[in-house]
């Protein structure tokens, strides 16, 4: 079914039918949109499910229905008012009857970039709230007090900050800060939601910095926020302390890869440097057996992405060490440590260099070397050798090829 066809169908039952949300937002920025969703008013369910059997509803608290709409399967709500009953994203009281205007429905939600809507099938732009203006300044704005009713509309906030560049204005900031208390018992996966999209933004950094000017990177992420004041020896990072530091590299990094695991990794690379006691600073010794001890209570407070953790660990302990060995056994075990890592040599080396500024020929030609050693297997050990000591031969053959390779010219 087309979009002329699914609007039509519905007009005629004497419905008006609305593109909202992210995909208006884009298309007044220019941008094509990724997905397009419909709010319709003047309806009853029923009536839409009459019209319109095979739809598929997904929605418990207030209905939302899936919709294949010019081969693509759109999401089609009903407009809808709220209003707040308890704690949390499910304290509402949901309203969706006839009668609810699509201004009403603008009305809840979270930033005015959020808050237009296009009629159909005239495409006529409606936006009571000014996101048209707000984009156009680049201001992220609340569009009323109701933001406060769902308190991971502030993550989302700065999260917005980050995909597009934009400044939250100071009373959306305010709000932001007046949902510290609730944002404390939310459930970790809808923080993690957030901290995903805002991983594979341009500027991660923007998210942090935005949540700490507003008060709640230590409700939210406490082992970064812990990096604060935490100063370091100036010749080796000018850049200022152990956060400046972390957020600087986050973003070289997000330039250089859009592997988010990659990213996180960096995110994570100092988190001890937050455990250093202050009598101790600027130097961090042993901050990266603290590190892992900070990536272990994130874990716990927040479940980590089994393959996010793995990797972080395997940079918080060798992100010091790594660009300065010299043993070709050490080598060899720190490049055949990357794979199993679960990074590629390439990624490990992203965040070596946005930490140290260079990379040594080991690293460098990496990908090769491993290459090289891996001709050499298990299976080429004399008949005779068993268990472990198959191993043993394995690693001295490794470190014999490196040998070689290390004495080639690049």
């Amino acid at each position: 079914m087309t979009e002329g066809a699914f609007v039509a169908e519905l007009r005629g039952a004497g419905a008006h039918v609305f593109r909202v949300g992210g995909c208006v937002r884009d298309a007044v920025r220019g941008v094509p949109p990724k997905d397009v969703d419909y709010v319709v008013t003047g309806l009853t369910e029923a009536e839409f499910c009459a019209h319109f059997p095979r739809a598929e509803k997904i929605g418990k608290g207030f209905p939302v229905y899936h919709v294949r709409i010019g081969g693509v399967r759109s999401e089609v709500a009903f407009a809808r008012r709220e209003r707040k009953t308890g704690a949390g994203y499910r304290g509402f009281d949901v309203t969706f009857d006839p009668t609810v205007t699509i201004e009403e429905d603008l009305y809840r939600r979270d930033t005015t970039m959020n808050a237009m809507a296009v009629e159909l099938p005239a495409g006529t732009l409606l936006d009571p709230y000014g996101g048209q203006a707000d984009l156009a300044a680049g201001i992220i704005r609340a569009v009323s007090p109701h933001f406060l009713e769902d308190p991971v509309r502030a993550l989302r906030a700065a999260r917005q900050a980050a995909e597009f560049g934009y400044t939250v204005e100071e009373k959306t900031l305010a709000l932001m800060r007046a949902c510290a208390e609730e944002l404390q018992h939310e459930p970790s996966e809808r923080l993690m939601g957030e901290l995903r999209r805002a991983l594979m933004t341009p500027r991660p950094s923007v998210f942090f910095r935005v949540l700490r000017a507003a008060d709640l990177l230590t409700v939210t992420f406490p082992e970064v926020a812990a990096l604060i004041g935490q100063t370091q020896p100036t010749e080796f990072h000018p850049e200022g302390d152990a956060y400046a530091h972390t957020m600087a590299m986050l973003d070289v990094v997000a330039e250089r890869s859009d592997n988010i695991i990659v990213r996180f990794a960096a995110l994570a690379h100092d988190l001890g440097k937050g455990r250093t006691p202050q009598e101790m600073l600027p130097h961090h010794y042993r901050h990266e057996e603290t590190g892992l001890e900070a990536l272990a209570s994130w874990n716990q407070r927040m479940t980590l992405p089994h393959d996010w953790k793995k990797a972080a660990a395997f940079v918080i302990r060798q992100h010091m060490r790594a660009p300065r060995l010299t043993h070709p056994g050490k080598i060899v075990d720190l490049l055949f440590g990357i794979e199993s890592s679960g990074l590629s040599v390439t990624d490990f080396n992203v965040v070596i260099r946005a930490d140290h500024g260079s990379l040594p020929r080991y690293l460098r030609c990496g990908e090769a070397y491993l290459t090289a050693m891996r001709t050499v297997t298990g299976r080429d050990a004399p008949p005779a050798l068993r268990g472990a000591e198959i191993g043993a031969w394995l690693r001295t053959a490794h470190i014999a090829i490196l040998k070689k390779l290390l004495l080639e010219k690049e």
